[in-house]
């Protein structure tokens, strides 16, 4: 049984991060990009998911920025040969348990109306539409649909409850 691990990306995981960008998406970031982020962004945090047979190949990754109470993912990705192995919805619930521990109230992000698969994992995490950016990507040539998860007040006994049923728990 393979087991994953979770952590902090680090510099000499970014040409691997750069590759998977330039697998998955039509408008990918540079490994410039990503190094800015670590070094030179102190609102951002990306995580980065191993298992423990390779652990130094990222099979994907998660970024976030942090703007006061809320989290905005900039990306979420996986090497395409381990697509539909859950280990997307495993760094978003990893991303957003650690929004909700750090405080935040919010998390959001944009994805392409087009993206169904994305689309029913945000909605299955509990993330609820709120709008759309016309003409987002691609140079105007794609609308993006923006949504957005709410934590949960606090109960009487000062618990968070689950985002929603199935959903990321905060920790």
């Amino acid at each position: 049984m393979t087991s994953y691990e979770i952590r902090s990306m680090v510099e000499r995981d970014i040409p691997q991060i750069a590759q998977i960008e330039k697998a998955v998406f039509n408008a990918p970031w540079s490994e410039a990009a990503f190094r800015s982020e670590l070094h030179d962004n102190a609102m951002a945090l990306y995580l980065v998911l191993t298992d423990d047979r390779q652990p130094d190949e990222v099979l994907g990754y998660c970024g976030l920025w942090k703007i006061f109470d809320e989290g905005h993912i900039t990306n979420i990705a996986v090497r395409p040969e381990h697509q539909g192995k859950k280990l997307g919805k495993m760094l978003l619930h990893a991303m957003i348990n650690w929004a909700w521990s750090n405080e935040m109230k919010h998390v959001t992000l944009e994805v392409r109306v087009g993206n169904d698969r994305a689309i029913t994992l945000y909605k299955n995490t509990g993330f609820v539409e709120a709008g759309v950016r016309p003409g987002y990507y691609d140079a105007g040539r794609e609308d993006a649909l923006i949504m957005w998860l709410h934590r949960d007040e606090p109960d009487s006994d000062g618990r968070r409850h689950e985002a929603k049923k199935g959903g990321c728990i905060d920790v």
